[in-house]
């Protein structure tokens, strides 16, 4: 048990997957998963084990942002054994050609958080994704036909910019779409020699200024779940 997480040893998979929201975890492990239970419930923060394809996984929400996350696959990589850790998550597209629904695979993380600024004085750290977890992704999605894309994605401080027009900067050097969590996961993942990859599918766009609705962010990701699973 750690402080966050209420599970008792062996109780977490050392695959969990890892939305945002917690009710997502709970969609996930009803949809997905063989026989769930619940393991964790500390602060409404909901986490399942269950068994998919005959392999053990567990789903952990983390909620939203690096420094709520970063608690989460902290006490799961050093207090639980956890080997793979895969976001999956919604974005917002800073690109023409990635649209609502569209399923982005993140190679690399820029971010705007001071976090690994703290780490690396004077210096940039470039948090990339497990090849093994991303080769299995992209194998997995060309086999069922599953459209995707693949780049870097900025993981923000910031869900309200000040400046609505600040993601055009980003976007004329390739960023595919932002997020909030997978600099912070690919960073500690590389720390402590784990896996990690991030699945993402766009909830709404910058470009176009669409949105999905918050019912369909919770429970409509099935091929992104798909692929997750996948690749663990």
């Amino acid at each position: 048990m750690s402080i966050h997480i209420e599970a008792k040893k062996g109780e977490i998979a050392e695959t969990v997957l890892m939305p945002g929201d917690p009710l997502r975890a709970k969609w996930i492990a009803e949809t997905f998963f063989e026989n769930p239970f619940c393991y964790n419930k500390v602060r409404g923060m909901l986490g399942y084990t269950g068994h998919y394809n005959g392999k053990r996984v567990s789903v952990q929400g983390s909620g939203m942002g690096m420094p709520s996350a970063m608690i989460y696959f902290h006490e799961l990589i050093k207090d639980y054994g956890v080997k793979n850790i895969i976001r999956v998550g919604s974005a917002g597209s800073y690109q023409k050609d990635v649209k609502l629904n569209d399923v982005v695979l993140a190679m690399a993380a820029s971010t705007t958080s001071g976090m690994n600024n703290s780490r690396f004085i004077n210096s940039d750290y470039s948090p990339t994704a497990d090849f093994d977890l991303f080769i299995k992704a992209v194998n997995y999605a060309q086999e069922r036909g599953i459209p995707i894309k693949a780049g870097n994605v900025l993981s923000s401080d910031e869900f309200y910019e000040d400046n609505p027009e600040e993601y055009k900067l980003w976007a004329q050097y390739g960023i595919l779409c932002v997020e909030m969590e997978t600099a912070g996961l690919y960073t500690i993942a590389a720390k402590y020699n784990v896996k990690a990859l991030t699945v993402l599918t766009i909830s709404d766009s910058l470009v176009s200024g669409e949105r999905l609705t918050a019912l369909e962010r919770e429970t409509s990701f099935n091929k992104m779940v798909e692929i997750a699973l996948a690749a663990s």
